[in-house]
């Protein structure tokens, strides 16, 4: 039986991928950092049939005790300080656990279970305001990073492509661009969007603040895109992949598509704070996934209107 272990295994990537992963019967296991709430701990997989362990990414003691106890054949490391504008808040903090870690993680699969393969969770944000001359990022992009959380994934993907290199593995990186769904956490900007926009339809709220509107993202649904982490560690070789839509919209352009649905004009709600603008903007990510759709033959269900529309419709209906 092929036996998974996930890191971050509780976030929305995680979530998707389990229940996915369980579907192709693997037996799926995934390490939980502790929560003083405990109801939002495991709320997105208490139904799940996983089984999982407390740890932490910088806990070299419980990561070596998991990965002994477990021997998974795949590793899909999701756990991370994933919040960009924190990690300008937490600097040191966000280097420890998503780029540190990553050497204890890949030393300890190297001498526990050396035949299995990992997966790395990169970034979109280490290309930072690189791009190239049609307007794409791809693997040959210059990786600039513009905050914490991009320098820190850039260090770990090439911490992967040295492991790899060196010592023969199965080590792969999936440089993912930005991808939503209803279980984003509501601090991200598109969820917090979605939330409030149903808060001010039910008239709970009267207002939203955003920082940059006219920031632009390469929009996909989360869901889509962990069947393209799946597809990356069947490949016949290890290999560096981007995963994208290939198309950018705006904030506003978000915001926009996202009132409509209720009947709303984003203009009349939508004002500007600027403790929400980054120290330093990142204004355009598009990424060229054209090597992922053709070798992987990965095709993504969701569009950008089809993912807004599933989120306003989660909201709707819990609040």
């Amino acid at each position: 039986m092929r036996k998974a272990l996930i890191t971050g295994i509780n976030g929305q990537d995680g979530s998707y991928l389990s229940e996915f992963l369980i579907g192709k019967g693997y037996e799926v296991h995934g390490i939980l950092r502790r929560h003083s709430v405990a109801e939002n701990q495991d709320a997105r997989i208490n139904s799940l049939d996983i089984k999982t362990y407390y740890g932490d990414l910088t806990d070299e003691v419980s990561l070596f005790k998991i990965l002994k106890e477990v021997k998974p054949t795949e590793i899909y490391n999701l756990g991370a300080m994933s919040h960009v504008g924190i990690s300008s808040q937490m600097p040191a903090f966000t280097i420890k656990t998503n780029s540190l870690s990553v050497i204890s993680l890949l030393e300890f699969a190297k001498e526990i279970c050396p035949e299995c393969k990992v997966y790395q969770a990169s970034s979109s944000e280490m290309f930072g305001n690189s791009i190239d001359s049609d307007g794409f990022q791809r693997l040959t992009t210059p990786m600039n990073p513009v905050s914490p959380y991009g320098c820190s994934k850039v260090m770990a993907y090439n911490l992967v492509k040295y492991y790899r290199q060196a010592y023969n593995k199965f080590y792969c990186n999936g440089i993912l661009f930005n991808h939503e769904s209803p279980r984003r956490g509501s601090n991200f900007v598109t969820n917090k969007v979605v939330k409030s926009i149903v808060m001010i339809k039910k008239k709970l709220i009267n207002k939203l603040e955003l920082g940059n509107m006219d920031s632009q993202r390469d929009w996909g649904h989360s869901q889509d895109y962990v069947e393209a982490m799946h597809l990356i560690m069947q490949y016949k070789s290890p290999n560096d992949w981007i995963v994208s839509m290939g198309e950018t919209r705006s904030i506003r352009d978000f915001c926009e598509y996202a009132f409509s649905l209720v009947n709303l004009n984003y203009l009349d709600y939508v004002k500007h704070n600027e403790k929400y603008i980054r120290p330093l903007e990142l204004d355009v990510l598009r990424g060229d996934s054209s090597k992922t759709r053709k070798l992987l033959n990965w095709k993504p269900k969701y569009t950008f209107e089809s993912m807004i529309e599933e989120m306003i419709e989660y909201w709707m209906n819990k609040i």
